[in-house]
């Protein structure tokens, strides 16, 4: 369902999300460093705490209907997040990032990211305003996704460069060493490109491709362009600190593809019916809606989305608790002998 809210709101909000992410931006270019645990988790703590505020926002300007949306979509967006940091410690350890230069590689990826998402949630919008019928490919491409997550295709390979990626490094003048966290450098007196460009637009273009699951399941919660794109915001903006939180912990989370194949195979689902109800496909009852189909109500896509990151996680780290203490204990032997 799509809901309307005012102008001024979403003009006021999306200004201030902008000049959020362009603050951060100056204070990580201006001290870059490996932020400590603490700091990692205040920041994520932050950004948790100001998507909950803004879905509290949305009730009192919009009503319960799109706040319980963007919340459903926030939580399904930040999961799916958490599992693309698995490609992203890869690609920080290909292109071999100085560790204290990550942060800025992160956030300048993420804006990038952003703006490419937008334009792809307005394409979308566009699309589902004039074909309803979208919803039957979104549904089924995310349940392919659910059943290849559960088939072990999620796991991380070895980053190969996109297209995108490899025209670039043929065209631009590269060099083959960091700057530090610049941009462009000098060599032998010659203007180049450093390292630090394709990282970015690896970051941004990588992300991209995630969004091709992502996007369809957030619109199979809500077909309100804004809620759909400040979901999207507010879980890429904790990325960069849940990136250095994380850290090893990304390993122990082993039932989370479960987790994430069930939401996505449910929000496929909730397409189809919802494709189903609002049928107009000739072949299909004559190209007549199917009144009898029954619609999936935002609160249990809610209900079913905390639910399954719950008991994934929590399964997760009982499954792992272990592992840690292993690992210590292999540590001190080998420092021992």
């Amino acid at each position: 369902m799509q809901h309307e809210l005012p102008f001024w709101f979403e003009a006021a909000s999306l200004t201030s999300l902008v000049v959020l992410l362009l603050v951060d931006l100056v204070i990580v270019g201006r001290r870059p460093h490996v932020p400590s645990m603490k700091e990692s988790g205040l920041w994520v703590a932050f950004y948790v705490a100001l998507a909950l505020v803004f879905g509290g926002l949305v009730a009192l300007v919009g009503g319960s209907a799109p706040a319980v949306e963007f919340y459903a979509g926030w939580l399904t967006e930040y999961s799916l997040s958490v599992d693309n940091l698995f490609v992203f410690v890869i690609i920080m350890t290909r292109f071999a990032v100085p560790r204290e230069h990550q942060q800025k590689v992160l956030m300048v990826g993420i804006i990038v990211a952003l703006v490419l998402r937008g334009a792809f949630i307005l394409a979308g919008a566009a699309i589902i305003a004039q074909f309803v019928w979208v919803f039957y490919l979104f549904g089924a491409f995310l349940i392919y996704t659910a059943i290849k997550l559960v088939a072990g295709g999620d796991e991380p390979e070895e980053y190969q460069e996109n297209r995108m990626i490899r025209s670039l490094r043929r065209v631009l003048p590269l060099s083959q060493t960091y700057d530090g966290g610049r941009l462009r450098t000098v060599v032998d007196g010659k203007r180049l490109f450093t390292p630090m460009l394709i990282v970015f637009l690896a970051i941004g273009s990588t992300d991209l491709l995630f969004a091709f699951d992502s996007i369809p399941a957030i619109f199979g919660l809500t077909q309100d362009p804004f809620i759909v794109f400040t979901t999207n915001v507010f879980a890429l903006m904790g990325l960069r600190q849940l990136y250095f939180l994380l850290g090893g912990l990304l390993e122990r989370l082993v039932y989370l593809p479960i987790g994430l194949a069930v939401i996505l195979g449910f929000i496929g689902v909730k397409l189809i019916l919802e494709a189903l109800h609002e049928n107009t496909l000739p072949f299909i009852n004559g190209g007549h809606h199917i009144e009898a189909v029954p619609t999936v109500p935002i609160w249990l896509s809610l209900v079913v989305i905390v639910g399954a990151l719950g008991v994934t996680t929590v399964a997760s780290l009982l499954r792992t608790r272990g592992q840690d203490k292993a690992e210590t204990v292999s540590d001190d032997v080998d420092v021992a002998s």
